[in-house]
C-alpha cells in the first residue's frame, strides 16, 4: 500500500480540478444568494456562462490568472465546497485565495482548514509564489478565525469598505508570507 500523499491531497479531503459533471453543483452555490455578501456576487450566474467558464478551466493558472478547485472527501468523493487561487501575479508572486464550505453538516469539522493548508503548500511549494492575501469582513469571524489559524495575519482595515444590508462593514486584509523566503 502506498502511503505517499499526493500534493493536493491530506488525511480527509482532498483538491481536485472542477469537471463538466460540477455543473449542476457550480450552478447551485455560485447562485446561493446567501454568500453573495462575502463573494461580492450581485447577480446571478447563467448556466450557459457557467458551461464556458468549465469549458476554458483547463487552462493554466499562468494564462488565467486563477484556478479553483473542488474540495472532496476522500472516502465518498463528495464535493462539499471550493477554493481559489485568484488575481495570480507571477511578477510579485501572489495570490489571493477564497475558500467555501457549503452545507452546515461538513463546516466545524476542520475541512476548511485542512483545504486552506493544502493550497498554501501547493501555493508555496508547486507555484513558487511569495505570498498569500485575502479580505475578510470584520463581521465574518468564523473566517477569521480560519485565515489566522493558517498562519495569516491582519495587515491592514479597509473601513466602510462592504456595504451590506445591515450597514457598512469594515474589510481586512490579511497575508501570508512563504515561510521558506521570508
Amino acid at each position: 500500500m502506498n502511503t505517499k500523499m499526493q500534493i493536493l491531497e491530506g488525511k480527509n479531503i482532498r483538491l481536485r480540478a472542477l469537471e463538466p459533471t460540477d455543473l449542476k453543483l457550480l450552478y447551485k452555490w455560485e447562485n446561493d444568494s446567501t454568500i453573495w455578501e462575502v463573494s461580492h456576487t450581485t447577480k446571478p450566474f447563467s448556466i450557459f456562462i457557467l458551461k464556458q467558464y468549465l469549458e476554458s478551466s483547463y487552462l493554466d493558472i499562468f494564462e488565467t490568472k486563477q484556478v479553483r478547485l473542488v474540495i472532496e472527501l476522500i472516502d465518498s468523493n463528495t464535493p462539499i465546497g471550493l477554493i481559489d487561487l485568484f488575481e495570480f501575479d507571477v511578477f510579485h508572486q501572489r495570490a489571493g485565495v477564497g475558500i467555501l464550505i457549503n452545507n452546515a453538516e461538513n463546516k466545524n469539522k476542520g475541512f476548511a482548514s485542512e483545504a486552506l493548508e493544502i493550497l498554501c503548500n501547493y501555493a508555496f511549494n508547486t507555484l513558487l509564489v511569495h505570498q498569500l492575501y485575502c479580505n475578510i469582513t470584520s463581521a465574518n469571524e468564523i473566517s477569521l478565525r480560519l485565515f489566522t489559524k493558517q498562519g495569516f495575519e491582519i495587515v491592514g482595515t479597509k473601513k466602510d469598505w462592504i456595504r451590506s444590508k445591515d450597514g457598512w462593514l469594515d474589510e481586512h486584509n490579511l497575508q501570508k508570507l512563504n515561510p521558506a523566503n521570508s
